[in-house]
């Protein structure tokens, strides 16, 4: 199993994506590595943070103050972390899948890493929701997208004059696929645990 250093990694992301995408483009994972190194530890600050911002912090003023149900906490703790790993797989699959119609290599670990590398600011924004009067501030992780844009031609091995429509498909369908999988989870959580 290869070792990721999940901050210098992350910091290279937000701080230096160019030269870190030529890193990841040379670097070997499986599946496996990437999930248990990175996924699954980033993938953990937005559900853990909105857990606790928004059960035991809670939304108000200084006269009231609303909190969610711990059980309804918890359950959307699990189901939006189940949410992140999934829909990061997802991606790769259509990053990989559409690699081919823009004329690019169609490589699933090289898409893999794409999704899984692009997401970081957005798991690390989620940091936020530890206090819900800041989680506007969660929309950083857009920078994402930004990652993605940059990292879609080499990883994937698209020609610059296509790798804006490419990218433009994907980022069209990561919208549609979040969601999605969030209208699941939404539904999945029994009406009293809700907690809205």
């Amino acid at each position: 199993m290869k070792r990721i250093d999940v901050v210098q990694r992350a910091k290279g992301m937000i701080l230096q994506p160019k030269v870190e995408w030529e890193l990841i483009d040379r670097e070997e994972y499986t599946v496996k590595d990437l999930y248990t190194n990175y996924v699954l530890i980033l993938a953990a600050i937005p559900a853990i943070a909105g857990f606790i911002g928004f059960s035991i912090v809670g939304l108000g003023g200084i006269f009231s103050t609303y909190r969610i149900p711990i059980p309804s906490g918890i359950a959307h703790m699990v189901l939006g972390y189940l949410s992140s790993l999934v829909t990061v797989y997802l991606l790769a699959l259509v990053i990989d899948g559409f690699a081919p119609t823009f004329d690019g290599q169609k490589n699933f670990l090289q898409a893999m890493k794409l999704a899984v590398f692009s997401s970081t600011p957005i798991w690390l924004a989620g940091i936020f929701a530890l206090l819900p009067a800041f989680t506007i501030l969660a929309l950083l992780g857009l920078y994402g997208f930004y990652l993605l844009f940059l990292g879609l031609p080499l990883l994937m091995e698209v020609n610059e004059e296509k790798a804006v429509p490419y990218f433009v498909v994907i980022v069209v369908i990561a919208i549609v696929l979040h969601v999605l999988v969030r209208g699941v989870i939404a539904l999945a959580i029994p009406g009293p645990l809700r907690g809205f």
